[in-house]
This record gives structure tokens, sequence and C-alpha cells, in this order.
């Protein structure tokens, strides 16, 4: 359920980045915000020229300066195979 009016405090955001498993093409990373219950609240992606954390990060710190990582990367795999890292982010300018 996207829901909008939850206030700042009682939000969670990560970012997720992936490797192409299925050879889509589509390399990006993914910013989700959530409520503290895991309630998907928004999202936002952006394009990454190579799969992996090191890449979202160094894209990440091109495109959104002020998001910081407060956690290490998390290596998951999906239930159809799909690799991906998953890190908690604040922004660092409010």
């Amino acid at each position: 359920m996207l829901r909008l009016d939850t206030p700042d405090d009682q939000r969670r955001m990560t970012l997720v980045c992936y490797l192409d498993t299925f050879g889509y093409g589509w390399k990006h990373v993914d910013l989700f915000t959530h409520d503290l219950e895991g309630n998907e609240l928004n999202w936002v992606h952006w394009g990454v020229p190579e799969d992996g954390p090191e890449a979202a990060d160094r894209v990440t710190a091109r495109v959104e300066p002020t998001l910081k990582r407060t956690s290490e990367w998390r290596h998951r795999v999906s239930p159809v195979g799909q690799d991906y890292w998953v890190a908690d982010v604040v922004w660092s300018d409010g």
C-alpha cells in the first residue's frame, strides 16, 4: 500500500542494487521509503553503468550527494534467483 501521510520520524529508507542475473540490461539503483512496519511509502530509481554495490555507491554519490549509507550492503537472493543488495540510508542535509 502506498501511503504519503506518514510523518518523517516514522520512515526509514533503503537503497537496493542488483546483479543483472537474467541479462535484461536494466542496471539501476532503487531508493525505497518504508514506514516502521515495512509498508512501502514511495520509491525512485536511477541508472548505473555496472552491477553491484560499488557502482551503486559511485553513482549515488554523484546523483544524490547528500544521501549517505548508514549500514553495510547486505547481499540477498530473490525467490527467482535474482542477486541484489540492500543498505540503509539517510539524508545528511536534513
